[in-house]
């Protein structure tokens, strides 16, 4: 789903402009001026959706930044519509209470949607109506939650791993893609992948809760790879040269100024992490740690008495 195309409006619209598309498609799509129409329902549906993400600035970014598949990856349904009151959008719009029965349309549990509440229930208003409900909608299975633990070099790359599900004494091997730039807490989605439903309903969704693991040389800061080196304070007063490795590989010889203080951060541009699946790389910082001997020999304590003569 493309929300820009599903509200009709550009990627540079205003925040103005995207709360007046949604209004406009509100006035037209409505369950109340809809009833029983399927298509209306699932247009109403799509571009709530749509402006629950495009009015909330951080979700935006982060759909701006990693497209509509990167960002699926990483929210789920309960995520899209956390803080998100339908109800009282709705009655910023005109349209009263907005729905009898929805809770106020805030966040869910259990993993179904926000809107099995307003339409999986005798249409949009909620309840039965006459003779009864008639018969009731396959339940959807339970959400399913593991823990991904992938390296620095997976966060680089990107990858596509196996895991190994247990279920109801049965084991099921899944693939994922793990995109690039992933972060330690966030989500992958598999939909249909998590538990069956107790009445031959839809399966429910399998949350990956991604865990980037530590790395032995580099240390992680948002996009940003930390690597140190030591050198001694001789070094550190002339001036020296280090050789490094990035996590790609690739060999550089870093020139430390003289005169350089301890736990400075020399740069070398566009070879961190990238920033999602098409962002940009950060960088590799070289933290310069001066060693200080803790035991000197005859000769190198008669050098440094006389440094200390000479106020150095």
């Amino acid at each position: 789903m493309e929300y820009y195309q599903v509200l009709g409006v550009a990627k540079t619209a205003t925040a103005d402009e995207i709360k007046k598309a949604y209004r406009k498609l509100a006035l037209k799509y409505h369950p109340d001026k809809n009833h029983g129409n399927k298509e209306a329902e699932e247009k109403f549906k799509e571009m709530s959706e749509a402006y629950a993400v495009l009015s909330d600035p951080e979700k935006r970014k982060q759909y701006d930044t990693y497209g509509s598949t990167g960002f699926h990856q990483r929210y789920s349904q309960e995520d899209i519509f956390r803080n998100f009151d339908l109800n009282d959008i709705l009655r910023q719009f005109g349209f009263g209470g907005g729905f009898r029965g929805t809770g106020g349309f805030r966040t869910t549990s259990g993993g179904g949607s926000p809107f099995d509440t307003i339409f999986n229930q005798s249409g949009a208003r909620g309840g039965c109506q006459g003779g009864g409900c008639g018969s009731q909608q396959a339940v959807k299975g339970n959400d399913l939650t593991y823990e991904l633990t992938v390296t620095l070099e997976e966060v680089l790359h990107g990858a596509e791993k196996t895991i190994n599900l247990r279920q109801n004494g049965q084991t099921q091997s899944v693939s994922v893609r793990v995109p690039k730039g992933i972060e330690t807490g966030k989500r992958l989605r598999l939909s249909g992948k998590g538990g069956a439903s107790p009445h031959g309903g839809p399966a429910g969704d399998l949350y990956l809760k991604v865990n980037v693991a530590d790395h032995p040389v580099f240390q992680r800061v948002d996009d940003d790879l930390v690597i140190e080196r030591r050198i001694p304070f001789s070094e550190a007063c002339l001036g020296t040269t280090v050789e490094v490795t990035t996590l790609g590989g690739k060999k550089f010889n870093v020139k430390v100024p003289a005169g350089v203080q301890q736990d400075a951060k020399l740069r070398i541009k566009g070879h961190g992490l990238p920033a999602g699946p098409i962002g940009h790389r950060g960088d590799m910082l070289v933290k310069i740690a001066i060693q200080v001997p803790t035991a000197l020999t005859p000769e190198q304590e008669e050098v440094i008495k006389m440094l200390a003569a000479v106020s150095l």
